[in-house]
């Protein structure tokens, strides 16, 4: 049975770097991970004093030889090490529980932190459903494993080895049957962790997947209705389904293979041990005593052995789970990608005439300090891309834009407009040419530098939960005064609602918060990109959520506080275009029209005959 479910997702890390990267992490924190070894060792020797003073007790008994007050001594002696064992086993899983969270707490800020420095691309592909998953479902996992899971690991297996020690020191020969449960224990796990850790990794491959479909036909709910394509999503999310069942149905085998196994090999080491003791007592190479105590041993062995082994099944889903989230550094990397593109895969900005509602988010104060060029011109080579192999959307196109000079791009719905606009922002990588910004390759560049010299700003803006200074400063990590997010608001038109907010600034907006209607979430990704101040600015319908009369003032309002900046707007209004320095008209992938406005309109071709039916002649 195959358990290769495939992904659309992000890449996923080997074995090798999941060891790589708990060396590290070990190597960081090996003090505190000494001292819990050692807390789990000292409770571990608490609990195995009471069976040996249990044993001199019976031996003293059956002897003839304790009186009553070294049985009495015995038996304090076995509830102080009780107490203490008690007490140290409470430390001990604190300090564990402790050291898992903070490991956890990194491992969750790597991961964000290493996700939001990704190519907008490379997170496109991926889809929303994979990031949704690694970011919840497989931080769940790893949550549950540091807060239950280490610990006990920790403790079973510190406990087993010194128990195994105390077995031998009571009597060598008894260790012997105790060891009976390591052959089934053996093959059995080692038949099960051979096939276990490729299924976990198909298991939240295919909940990914599932979870994407879900989301895709939730986001294009609309479009889907408008398509008649109902039955084709509900096909799709019952192939989905079949998938993400066959992968845990696959588990729950494996696991009722191995399980009895384990269960089995629980009961041979009492039996045996029992066995064993009574033929060397009567034999007289034993005392009752030493009996006693070693098949306490075993029977207290019996309890860490079980609960190893029953977070071998969570650690295995850990562990897939921690190889998706450390998959993010190879999705990093130049050369690695995203698994195959979901089948539809339309153009993001012109499947439906709307835009997806992101932007590149603007680099931080220091980067843009470090970074920013003082060139914001723009060349286009021979730029070809697609979304699809053999399908391009934009073809062949040249294009030289002069610093601070302001381009119009209008066309029909679908000519490739917004793709044209997003490889210039460097979101996607052309099949053929070269994109060069500032006189640098945009390939060649970081994504840092890419987003300090272009800035990308699409036609519905986010709201993130926090204040409404959060908000805007966020573009440069939060390090903007009032007085410049407030310019910053005001540039957009945004200051006449901000007086009319309760706590001005300070305001929270987003989930839980005051709710912005579009329009005005619109005005604040604007006032991020006024804030970011790249030099060359890309306005993908950046203002059609408002009114005419409001979208017209804001033009104005940007155009002073801009000025300077390389502007290319993608507009739908042709009043947009009016106002531009130079005007290029895309169709089916190509520029083929480009000039002034009174140029085009003296050409009589398609901006023309645009411009006509715009003003009803």
């Amino acid at each position: 049975m195959t358990t290769e479910t495939p992904t659309r997702g992000l890449p996923v890390a080997d074995g090798r770097e999941v060891r790589a990267f708990a060396r590290a992490t070990l190597a960081r924190h090996r003090r505190p991970a000494s001292g819990v070894l050692l807390l789990h060792g000292a409770a571990s020797a608490a609990g195995l004093a009471a069976p040996w003073l249990l044993g001199q007790v019976v031996d003293g008994v059956t002897t003839g030889g304790a009186d009553t007050g070294r049985i009495d001594l015995a038996t304090a002696g076995i509830a102080v090490c009780l107490l203490l064992h008690a007490a140290l086993s409470y430390l001990s899983v604190t300090a564990s529980i402790r050291l898992g969270e903070r490991i956890l707490a990194e491992l969750r800020e790597d991961f964000v932190e290493r996700v939001l420095r990704l190519r907008l691309a490379t997170v496109e592909r991926a889809g929303t459903g994979d990031l949704v998953a690694r970011t919840g479902r497989d931080i769940d996992h790893l949550a549950k494993t540091a807060r239950e899971g280490l610990p006990e690991i920790a403790i079973s297996l510190v406990t087993c080895l010194l128990t195994v020690a105390g077995i031998t020191l009571v009597d060598p020969v008894l260790v012997l049957p105790a060891l009976t449960a390591l052959p089934p224990l053996w093959l059995g796990t080692r038949w099960y962790l051979r096939r276990a850790p490729q299924g976990y990794v198909a298991e939240l491959n295919a909940y990914s997947n599932l979870l994407q479909g879900l989301s895709d036909t939730v986001e294009g709910a609309h479009t889907v209705e408008a398509l008649r394509r109902e039955h084709q999503r509900d096909r799709l999310t019952d192939s989905d389904i079949a998938r993400n069942y066959a992968a845990e149905r696959y588990l729950l085998w494996l696991r009722t293979i191995w399980f009895p196994t384990v269960e089995i090999s629980h009961i041979l080491p009492i039996a045996a041990t029992l066995l064993t003791g009574g033929w060397l007592l009567s034999n007289g190479q034993a005392s009752l005593g030493e009996v006693t105590a070693a098949t306490l041993y075993v029977q207290q062995l019996v309890g860490p052995v079980q609960q190893l082994f029953e977070q071998v099944d969570p650690t295995m889903n850990s562990y897939a789970a921690l190889r998706r989230l450390l998959g993010v550094r190879r999705a990093e990397r130049p050369d690695e990608g995203c698994g195959p593109q979901p089948e539809p895969t339309d153009p993001p900005a012109e499947r439906d005439g709307t835009a997806p509602a992101r932007a590149a988010a603007p680099a931080t104060a220091g980067e843009r300090t470090a970074a920013a060029p003082t060139d914001g011109s723009v060349l286009l080579r021979g730029v070809s891309f697609g979304y699809r192999a053999g399908e391009d959307v934009v073809r062949d196109v040249d294009l030289d834009l002069r610093s601070g000079e302001r381009l119009a791009m209008v066309g029909p719905s679908g000519a490739g407009k917004s793709t044209l606009g997003r490889l210039i922002a460097g979101i996607h990588r052309p099949r053929t040419g070269d994109v060069l910004v500032g006189g640098r390759p945009l390939a060649g560049l970081s994504p840092e530098e890419q987003r300090g010299r272009v800035a990308l700003v699409t036609q519905e803006g986010h709201v993130f939960k926090g204040t409404l200074a959060e908000n805007v400063a966020m573009v440069r990590d939060g390090a903007a005064t009032p007085e410049e997010i407030l310019a910053a608001l005001t540039a957009v038109g945004a200051d006449a609602w901000l007086r009319e907010l309760p706590d001005g600034l300070d305001t929270r907006v987003g989930s839980g918060g005051l709710a912005l209607d579009p329009a005005r979430a619109q005005q604040l990704a604007l006032a991020r990109l006024v804030l970011a101040d790249p030099r060359v600015l890309i306005l993908d319908e950046a203002t059609s959520l408002l009114d005419p009369r409001a979208a017209r003032d804001l033009e104005r309002s940007l155009s002073a506080v801009l000025a300077g900046r390389t502007v290319i707007a993608i507009a739908h209004r042709l009043q947009t275009a009016y106002d531009a320095d130079r005007i290029a008209v895309v169709e089916d992938g190509r520029i083929t029209e480009l000039g002034t406005h009174d140029e085009l309109r003296a050409a009589g071709g398609t901006y023309a005959a645009l411009w006509r039916t715009w003003h009803g002649e």
